[in-house]
């Protein structure tokens, strides 16, 4: 029975041993995706803010503007996806509002983004989209990849619907997590005017006032390395609107302001957070290590079982070549 223990141990310590590799290697990226039914919303403010009155096309300082940002999974439109490219896709249709002190709404672009639920690369199709215009993304937007690397990537900017480099700017501990810090800065663009503003105003009106809007803006986020997840994000962002032609004359200060993420919506983000990184570490750090030392801990109690085992065979081979030979005591005569 201990030589059948030991075997079935060795092969237990065999297939710990191999289950690791696989598990880090082939289980996780095929396991690890973002869920498609996502949805979620974030509330960012800028206190203090400048921004402009389209009645009368001032600018004025006011005392808080609030964007808040909507994020819901297109499960439909996902599975349509899926059929069309043959991968796993996530289609976020998202919704940026932007609200004055008094809560009327400053601007609303809607987004859909399309992306492979793995590796959150952009996938070109499902009617990826900026404001009901059509683009085509290069990099990430919103989300990094799971297990985020120190370096550089490329993120898609909604305004300039392009692309730019955000650059690593370090580690550091933000609400007791370990978050690597990005930043971007997008120079001063022409973008397009948002087809929803206040009081009716369109593209085409902005374009017969002789305006053209310009935007910069300068973008931090504190990433969580495991999951890839925003944990935090603030921008100091600024928009005018400028004379067509006429470089001398004054740009209209559309908005300008430091907007941050509300206090409790980075709670809730942080503890959101926190509860899935830990699915993330299971597959890529705590069963890849553990099972190797469950392994060799089998394996050493194998051994010990097998040789418990051959020194009880030896041990009842001495007794078995003795050979029952040792002499009984002859009984006492009367």
């Amino acid at each position: 029975m201990r030589r059948r223990a030991s075997l079935v141990l060795l092969a237990l310590a065999v297939f710990c041993t191999a289950l690791s590799p696989l598990l880090r290697w082939y289980a996780f990226p095929r396991l690890a995706e973002v869920p498609a039914g996502r949805y979620q919303a974030v509330v960012l403010e800028a206190k203090d803010a400048t921004l402009v009155d389209y009645a009368t096309l001032q600018p004025r300082r006011v005392s808080k503007v609030t964007m808040i940002e909507t994020l819901k999974g297109n499960t439909e439109q996902a599975a349509r996806v899926r059929a069309e490219t043959g991968r796993d896709a996530v289609v976020w249709d998202t919704l940026t509002y932007v609200a004055g002190p008094d809560g009327a709404m400053v601007s609303r672009i809607p987004e859909r983004y399309v992306f492979d639920a793995h590796t959150q690369q952009p996938l070109h199709a499902g009617g990826e989209s900026v404001d009901g215009t059509p683009v085509r993304r290069d990099g990430i937007e919103y989300k990094w990849p799971f297990l985020v690397r120190k370096h550089d990537y490329r993120y898609f900017d909604m305004q300039t619907r392009t692309s730019a480099p955000i650059h690593y700017r370090g580690t550091r501990t933000f609400h007791g997590l370990e978050v690597y810090c990005f930043e971007q800065t997008i120079p001063w663009t022409k973008v397009p005017v948002p087809r929803t503003l206040p009081l009716g105003v369109t593209p085409d009106t902005v374009r017969q006032l002789g305006l053209e809007r310009w935007y910069t803006t300068t973008r931090m986020f504190w990433v969580d390395p495991v999951t890839g997840a925003p944990v935090n994000g603030e921008e100091d962002h600024r928009e005018e609107l400028r004379w067509t032609g006429h470089p001398e004359k004054q740009p209209i200060t559309a908005f300008a302001g430091h907007v941050a993420m509300r206090p409790d919506y980075v709670d809730s983000t942080v503890a959101l957070v926190s509860s899935q990184r830990q699915l993330v570490l299971l597959l890529t750090t705590y069963l890849p290590w553990g099972l190797p030392v469950l392994g060799a801990a089998l394996l050493a109690l194998a051994l010990v079982l097998e040789i418990r085992a051959r020194n009880r065979r030896a041990h009842s081979g001495e007794l078995s070549h003795d050979g029952g030979k040792t002499a009984r005591p002859a009984p006492e005569g009367r």
